[in-house]
């Protein structure tokens, strides 16, 4: 397996203070329990909204200062709803009061369904409740990529190139940065067809932001130009590696590069690749979304199986509960047998659409470890928020996953080069050492839909995305970057992130 490590630092969000007199800011508060409330939905006057990030805060710009005829709803399911003037929010804290039912003190229902049967109106009524058709949507998208190394040993046994020695390795090794982060925001218009096994998505970017530790990038140049100096001196034109660890073995031809001074270094070559991929980013980006679209528990062929094979699951009814002036079960789900997850979904009692769904695996989803390679995929946890639209059929409102991977390597490695243009003996340089190496990767995806409007076919067939967008580089957290936006407010490690450069300033 081969893993490819990115530094860079989180871009611009909007801040919590200093803000004009067209934009709202406020942090939601669970008045019984003072916790947060996250996900909890925010409208101006019923038109512009946005969704309260995990620490309860959201920021709403208005393209011109509130009125007295304006008014700021918020909603969340399991809370009374308010409603209050947009002039007057001048508090930074919302309280919200709980409103679910409880079971033994009132139903309000002139029927009575088990949960069982519950759930088999739920799927039943997937294919009506949701919208699957062609859709344009104006989204946030924010991903992060968080990697953590816990052990990096790496003992040279034998080696007959001096220069690669165990000082030069714990050099290397030493200098790492043991901990490393990558974020991408992009705010566009989202163009497709959501039918899993027909999906069509074209992107159209108004703003993006990729950043990154370009110190770190630095520091992984100078290595490679390091290493290749040392390769230059003693290693043969037309040698090829054999790499050796227990009974895995494998060769690789030695890039050319090494030995043509005025051609493109590796490094070179490694900088190409890196500008290609910002080049494709419209293409790279667009697939990453359609890719988390489509991993989604209303779709048949999903992972996350909960509807589909509700049998695996026992299901709870834990309370009635409002969203607005509907009625909705909220259930609860434990893994009956070998299932994965467990969680809460929240069911509209009238068209039994699943409005949202809050899960998180109670296993590790997938591991193994064989001759000293490791893997296991740890954590999948989540969250869907779905509204109704102008065709009245229910779209995806918020969508929030994170995963995390933690990967090991302890095995002998011997590096051996060999000539296959020399007489006798092929065998020219080798390097035994053994390599401990562990690290751990958390991805978080997150994407708000903020409007949804209907759209033709030959619309969507005859619109082109412009594929030269570049995102723009920021080296700390910039508060103005995304001011006049609506977006989803920035976490604590967006907010306190420095680079390196900066920190050294």
């Amino acid at each position: 397996m081969k893993y490819h490590y990115y530094f860079f630092v989180i871009s611009a969000f909007l801040g919590f203070k200093g803000f004009s007199q067209q934009s709202i800011s406020a942090k939601i508060i669970d008045s019984a329990t003072q916790k947060p409330v996250p996900f909890a939905t925010i409208t101006l006057n019923d038109k512009i909204g946005v969704v309260s990030a995990e620490d309860g805060m959201f920021i709403l710009n208005m393209d011109q200062p509130a009125t007295e005829k304006d008014s700021l709803f918020i909603s969340c399911l399991g809370y009374q709803e308010r409603r209050i003037a947009a002039t007057q929010v001048k508090n930074p804290v919302i309280y919200l009061n709980n409103e679910d039912i409880e079971l033994d003190e009132i139903v309000l229902l002139n029927r009575e369904l088990s949960v069982d049967e519950i759930m088999e109106r739920v799927e039943d009524s997937l294919e009506k409740n949701y919208d699957t058709d062609y859709v344009e949507q104006k989204v946030f998208y924010r991903a992060s990529d968080y990697n953590h190394i816990i052990e990096k040993n790496v003992k040279i046994k034998e080696s007959s190139i001096p220069e690669i020695n165990q000082a030069f390795v714990d050099s290397l090794t030493n200098n790492y940065p043991n901990d490393f982060a990558y974020h991408v925001e992009i705010l566009g218009n989202l163009y497709g067809k959501m039918k899993a096994e027909e999906q069509q998505v074209k992107l159209d970017i108004i703003k993006a932001c990729e950043l990154y530790d370009k110190d770190n990038e630095l520091t992984f140049d100078a290595v490679e130009e390091k290493l290749q100096g040392i390769m230059r001196k003693h290693v043969k034109r037309d040698s090829y590696f054999k790499i050796k660890s227990g009974i895995i073995g494998g060769k690789t031809e030695i890039d050319s590069s090494f030995f043509e001074d005025d051609a493109d270094t590796l490094v070179e070559a490694q900088r190409k690749k890196e500008k290609e991929k910002k080049e494709n980013f419209l293409k790279y980006r667009t697939g990453s979304i359609s890719g988390f679209l489509k991993d989604n528990f209303i779709y048949e062929d999903t992972d996350f199986n909960v509807i589909h094979k509700s049998r695996k699951y026992n299901f709870e009814l834990k309370a009635l509960t409002y969203l607005n002036d509907d009625l909705v079960y909220k259930l609860s789900f434990e893994p009956r047998g070998g299932a994965d997850y467990k969680g809460m979904l929240y069911v509209n009692a009238d068209d039994f659409a699943v409005i949202r769904i809050d899960y998180e695996n109670v296993k590790p989803l997938k591991k193994f470890n064989l001759f000293g390679v490791s893997y296991m995929h740890y954590q999948q946890k989540g969250t869907f928020l779905y509204a109704k639209n102008n065709r009245d059929k229910y779209s995806l409102k918020y969508q929030e996953e994170t995963e995390a991977h933690k990967i090991g390597f302890d095995r002998p490695i011997k590096i051996i080069e060999k000539n296959k243009h020399v007489k006798g003996r092929r065998k020219q340089n080798e390097v035994s050492t053994h390599l401990d190496f562990t690290l751990t990767n958390t991805v978080k995806r997150e994407l708000v839909v903020f409007e949804t409007d209907d759209l033709q076919q030959a619309t969507f067939d005859d619109f082109e995305p412009k594929p030269d967008i570049i995102p723009t580089y920021l080296p700390n957290y910039d508060p103005s970057f995304w001011e006049g936006y609506n977006i989803i407010a920035p976490n604590d490690a967006i907010k306190q992130f420095k680079s390196m450069e900066s920190d050294s300033k």
